[in-house]
């Protein structure tokens, strides 16, 4: 395969599987690669420059950090959850954290990749920017001045990023994500206005929500429990949350959990029995049901429609 990203480490890999193995693997942030250690990277894409041998990047897998490019080149095809991207020159791919994705296997990835580690920037920026807004397509296409604005933001960034002798490493870092927080405002709204849809919403509460679902969905389907844990009332949160995302905070719940199961069923081997151990059901039936609600299709024939 042609192309090239900030060169990572298997070191760490882990599966996503509920069990011993099988299962989706999840690639982390490889924090010793980057410059003076910060909690992100930006690098041209090219031949040279690969992910590691053990991780192939036309095989499904995930990152537990976002991971934007700014393409220089195409067309090429990338699949996301699902779906099969086509981009090219022009064009930005956005991959959130978790998402499973696939490169191609022929294609050239050439331009600029950004990697992020979540955590490297305050909550406040992560509200305004959007960065876990799920319900927002991948793929964006901006207009002339909008990507001359963006590739203006980038270069910005990757000057500062490499630019390690005229400041101390923390003002270094503060300047870097003040660079950041810049570029992906641009982004945030460019993937706004191309889905049609609201600004980000800057609300702490659903934030902490969020974040809780993506942390315990596969233990834990009820609302009133993350109600408690979060010190709002199931009123509160059902006001927060349907601002936010438009619905209920168990359909909230629910889709995370629906599209977990999808993941291992269309990527892994695993029985159906421990997929559904591995998003919260304990009884394989129960688990069917579940499913079968939510996709008008069973698990078994799921798996076999995206095999």
């Amino acid at each position: 395969m042609a192309g090239g990203f900030p060169q990572g480490s298997d070191g760490g890999a882990r599966t996503a599987d509920g069990g011993d193995g099988g299962g989706i693997r999840t690639f982390p942030f490889p924090v010793e690669r980057s410059v003076c250690g910060v909690g992100m990277q930006i690098a041209p894409m090219g031949p040279d420059r690969t992910w590691h041998a053990d991780a192939p990047l036309d095989r499904v897998h995930r990152l537990d950090f976002h991971l934007v490019m700014l393409l220089d080149g195409g067309p090429l095809r990338h699949m996301i959850d699902f779906t099969e991207y086509e981009a090219t020159a022009g064009d930005v791919l956005w991959i959130r954290p978790g998402q499973v994705h696939r490169f191609s296997r022929d294609a050239e990835y050439r331009g600029t990749v950004l990697a992020m580690q979540p955590g490297f920037l305050p909550r406040a920026t992560v509200e305004a920017t959007g960065l876990y807004r799920y319900d927002l397509p991948p793929l964006m296409r901006p207009g002339p001045a909008r990507l001359a604005a963006l590739r203006a933001a980038s270069e910005q960034l990757r000057r500062e990023y490499e630019d390690t002798e005229t400041l101390p490493l923390s003002l270094h870092t503060a300047v870097l994500r003040h660079a950041l927080t810049a570029f992906l405002l641009r982004l945030a709204h460019l993937a706004a206005g191309s889905a049609g849809a609201a600004p980000p919403a800057e609300d702490s509460a659903f934030t902490l929500f969020r974040e809780a679902v993506e942390r315990d969905f596969a233990t834990n389907h009820s609302v009133t429990a993350y109600a408690d844990a979060l010190g709002y009332s199931r009123r509160t949160l059902a006001r927060v949350v349907r601002a936010a995302s438009g619905e209920t905070p168990k359909a909230f719940v629910d889709r995370r959990v629906v599209l977990e199961a999808k993941r291992l069923l269309a990527h892994t081997d695993l029985p159906i029995g421990r997929v559904g151990a591995a998003v919260g059901f304990a009884d394989a039936a129960n688990f069917s049901k579940f499913f079968q609600q939510h996709t008008r299709t069973g698990p078994a024939a799921f798996r076999a429609e995206h095999r």
